[in-house]
């Protein structure tokens, strides 16, 4: 039985992740070059351990120093890119309707509490989280598992009793592993990302209502049993 939702927060809950690779290609482009969506998809929800775009454009051109600077104007892009984000279609109606099911509810994500706060506080939403969980309290972020069971462990529950709700491939392999159903959400940037293995994908949270989805998993859980 599912008592508990399990929501990364950027990409899925508010798209900041596909402004964000707009902010990049307009600089790399403002410097002759190129960012494909296949290497900037290697730090997609998760930190720029894995692919640091900074950097790699630095290298590129031959300006290792000049790492700081770049990262001043693709900021500068990419908060002009924010100033109109809303939470993504559907958000708001999954949460209302999992706090009158009686779901737990929680975030798991590898961005840090002082970036996703003032968004949470912006849209009204802290009141729907027990807990929020970032990457200020582990060690590893994904596509490691342990925001997963760090999100089990506070919420007393058994892997199989959760539901996460993923757009980005780190994420998706960071609730695998954790033994977490997973429900891919993709968005504008991530649908092209090549997700297998997942328990249920949707365009967005406007396309099912949140008890027909529960009862899909769950039913997809009882035949799995019985095979």
């Amino acid at each position: 039985m599912i008592k508990a939702l399990i929501f990364d927060f950027d990409g899925l809950i508010v798209d900041t992740e596909t402004p964000a690779y707009h902010a990049f290609c307009k600089i790399y482009r403002e410097y002759g070059k190129e960012l494909p969506l296949e290497m900037y998809a290697r730090c997609v929800g998760t930190s720029f351990e894995f692919f640091n775009p900074y950097t790699y454009l630095a290298e590129l051109l031959e300006q290792a120093g000049d790492a700081e600077r770049i990262r001043k104007q693709v900021d500068v892009c990419y908060r002009e890119l924010l100033k109109d984000v809303q939470p993504r279609p559907g958000v708001v109606s999954y949460l209302q309707e999992a706090k009158r099911l009686g779901l737990r509810v929680c975030i798991a994500s590898s961005s840090y509490y002082n970036w996703i706060e003032p968004y949470l506080d912006k849209f009204g939403l802290h009141g729907y989280f027990e807990f929020v969980n970032t990457a200020d309290l582990v060690k590893k972020v994904k596509p490691d598992p342990e925001l997963y069971r760090l999100s089990l462990q506070k919420l007393e529950i058994q892997p199989e009793e959760a539901v996460s709700f993923e757009d980005s491939l780190n994420g998706f392999i960071a609730a695998k592993q954790a033994g977490v159903r997973t429900v891919i959400v993709p968005n504008e940037m991530t649908t092209t990302f090549s997700f297998e293995g997942y328990d249920l994908k949707i365009p967005d949270m406007e396309a099912m209502p949140l008890n027909e989805l529960i009862e899909r998993l769950e039913k997809q859980n009882r035949v799995g049993e019985l095979e």
